[in-house]
């Protein structure tokens, strides 16, 4: 799979240069998600793979557990 370098940081990160940032990138086979703080580790996923999980989020529809 080809590593992504087109990487942006999310709007809800806030305007410094912190390291506490989620960034999204995306390639022709997969979008992919990491931690600004651990850029060399990321997940590769598919666009309604990401906006199952975001709707489920969103509904509070997931389980929590402790």
């Amino acid at each position: 799979m080809n590593a992504p370098s087109n990487w942006q940081k999310s709007s809800f990160s806030g305007s410094g240069d912190g390291n506490a940032c989620l960034e999204l990138a995306s390639t022709s086979a997969a979008l992919h998600l990491r931690e600004s703080d651990t850029p060399a580790v990321a997940l590769a996923t598919t666009p309604d793979a990401l906006a199952g999980l975001l709707a489920g989020i969103r509904a509070h529809a997931l389980n929590r557990q402790a």
